[in-house]
C-alpha cells in the first residue's frame, strides 16, 4: 500500500515557510516525501539546484522540521528524480570547515540519543536585546560559562514567537565555544517520543544513560508534558541526577511554572529552584532594532520610514513582525517596485496590521474598567487580592498593556507601585483565560466597545 505523508509535508513545508526567505521557500514548494524508514527518510525535490540549495545551507533546518513530524529521522536521502540517491545526514561534514559543522549540530558523544539539529541563526550575536528580554538574554549567557553553578535551572517562560526557542540554542551554540561537547538541545514532545520508543524496543536504559551523562540539557515548550505522567516520572529522576552531578538544565515555557496545572508538583518545585525569567512583547525601539537588523541580512533595503511604520504596529510576536517585513519586501520585488513606500506598505499589509485603538491613558481604563465592575478606583491600587478586585485590576492591566505603549514599570505605578513581573503575569493570565472563559472574552470585548466609543 502506497504511504500518504501529504498532511506531514504540508506541516513540514509550512513550518519552513515560516524560517526561510521567500525566494529560498519557493525552491522547496515542490518537494515530495518518497518514503519514512527510520532513521532514514527519502525525499525528491526538482532539481540538482535545489538539492545542492540543501546540501549547502538547509540540511539543520530541514532535519529540524522533519523531525517534529518524524522523531527518529537522523538522515536524509535525496534525489532528483532518477537520479542516484545521495545520502545527506547531520555528520556529512564534506565541504564545511570544523566551525561551519559545529554551528550547524551540536552532538553527544555517539549515544543513542542525541541534540536536535540548531538553527545557525540563533546564536547570542544575532539576538536583539531590550527591555522586554534583557532579563532572560543576561541568565542565559551567564550558564554558558559556570556548568551548573548558578541560576541552576534556568527557567524561560513568555508567549510565542517571542524568542525563548532562540535564547535556548543560542545556548547550545556558546557552550559548544566555550568547549562543552555534552550537549543536549531537545523538546518536551522529542523527548516523550523518545522515551514511548524506548520503552517499545526495551532500551529505556541506553535512553536515561544518553540524557542523563550531559553537561547541559535544554528543553523547549515543557508545557507539552502536561497530563503526561510517565514522562514527567522520568524527567524527574533526569532532573534530579544531572542537578546532584552539578550539570546545567535549561527549560522553556509558555506560562509561568505556577500555571502548569497537570505537571506534577515535585516538578515544578525543582523548575523554581534557580532563576526563573520572561519574555514579554517588545516595544517600539526593539521592534524597530529587529526590524532593522532583518531588512540588513536580508538586503532588503526598505527605507527607514517604512521600518518605523511596520515597528509602529502593536504586533504580539517578533514572528508577525519579521513575517510583515518580508511581505512588504517580496511584494516590491515581484513587483520590480525600488523605491517602497509608506503607502505602498500600508496596502499590503492592510489585512494583516493589529487592531489600532484611540489612543488612551491608563487613568481613563482604569476608569471605565472599574464602572463595568462596579468597583472604586482607589481598590485597583489597594493590596487587596479578593477575586471581586484581582480580576478587574488584571483586565485593566490588560487593556492597558494592549492599548497603550506604557512599559511595565510605569503600568505598575498605576497599580500601587507593583513591579514589572507582577504586571506581565497579571497580562498573561487574562490573555489566556479569555481564550477558554467565554464570560471573561465577553467582559473584554465589552469594556473594549465602551472605551471606543467614549
Amino acid at each position: 500500500m502506497k504511504n500518504d505523508y501529504s498532511e506531514k509535508l504540508e506541516i513540514i513545508l509550512n513550518d519552513l515557510k515560516k524560517e526561510l526567505t521567500p525566494t529560498t521557500f519557493l525552491l522547496l514548494k515542490k518537494t515530495k516525501i518518497v518514503s519514512v524508514s527510520p532513521p532514514i527518510i527519502e525525499i525528491s525535490v526538482i532539481s540538482e539546484f535545489v538539492k545542492v540549495k540543501i546540501r549547502e545551507a538547509l540540511i539543520p533546518l530541514l532535519l529540524l522540521v522533519v523531525r517534529k513530524q518524524f522523531p527518529l529521522v537522523e538522515s536524509i536521502v535525496i534525489h532528483v528524480d532518477q537520479e542516484k540517491r545521495v545520502v545527506l545526514n547531520e555528520k556529512e561534514s564534506s565541504g564545511e570547515s570544523k566551525h561551519q559543522s559545529i554551528q550547524q549540530n551540536i552532538f553527544l558523544k555517539k549515544k543513542k540519543i542525541d541534540s536536535l539539529p540548531l538553527n545557525p541563526r540563533y546564536t547570542f550575536a544575532n539576538f536583539i536585546v531590550g527591555g522586554n528580554n534583557q532579563l532572560a538574554y543576561a541568565g542565559c549567557k551567564s550558564i554558558t560559562s559556570d556548568l551548573g553553578k548558578i541560576y541552576n535551572p534556568l527557567f524561560i517562560y513568555g508567549g510565542v514567537g517571542l524568542g525563548k526557542t532562540h535564547l535556548l540554542q543560542a545556548i547550545a551554540h556558546e557552550c559548544h565555544k566555550n568547549g562543552y561537547k555534552n550537549i543536549i538541545y531537545t523538546t518536551s514532545e522529542r523527548f516523550t517520543n523518545q522515551l514511548i520508543h524506548a520503552i517499545q524496543t526495551k532500551n529505556v536504559e541506553e535512553f536515561r544513560d544518553s540524557y542523563r551523562e550531559v553537561d547541559y540539557l535544554i528543553i523547549d515548550d515543557i508545557q507539552f508534558l502536561i497530563g503526561k505522567e510517565k514522562t514527567q516520572e522520568e524527567l524527574f529522576h533526569t532532573f534530579n541526577t544531572l542537578y546532584d552531578q552539578k550539570k546545567q538544565i535549561a527549560i522553556s515555557s509558555d506560562r509561568p511554572q505556577n500555571e502548569l496545572k497537570g505537571i506534577q508538583e515535585r516538578l515544578i518545585s525543582r523548575f523554581s529552584m534557580g532563576l526563573t525569567v520572561d519574555i514579554y512583547p517588545p516595544d517600539y525601539e526593539t521592534r524597530f532594532a529587529i526590524l532593522r537588523n532583518k531588512d540588513t541580512a536580508e538586503q532588503y533595503n526598505l527605507p527607514d520610514e517604512v521600518l518605523d511604520f511596520i515597528a509602529s504596529q502593536k504586533f504580539s510576536n517578533i514572528r508577525q513582525l519579521e513575517g510583515s517585513l518580508i511581505r512588504v519586501a517580496s511584494y516590491a520585488s515581484m513587483q520590480g517596485i525600488n523605491d517602497v513606500t509608506i503607502e505602498f506598505a500600508k496596502e499590503t499589509l492592510k489585512n494583516f496590521l493589529p487592531i489600532t485603538y484611540k489612543k488612551f491613558t491608563p487613568d481613563e481604563i482604569k476608569t471605565i474598567v472599574c464602572e463595568f465592575y462596579h468597583i472604586k478606583p482607589q481598590m485597583m491600587e489597594s493590596k487587596k487580592r479578593s477575586k471581586d478586585i484581582s480580576m478587574p485590576r488584571q483586565v485593566a492591566i490588560y487593556l492597558i498593556r494592549e492599548m497603550t505603549d506604557y512599559s511595565l514599570p510605569v503600568i505598575g505605578r498605576y497599580f500601587g507601585g507593583r513591579d514589572h513581573s507582577t504586571i506581565i503575569h497579571s497580562y498573561e493570565k487574562i490573555k489566556n483565560e479569555i481564550k477558554t472563559n467565554l464570560i471573561l472574552k465577553s467582559d473584554v470585548e465589552n469594556i473594549t466597545k465602551k472605551l471606543q466609543y467614549t
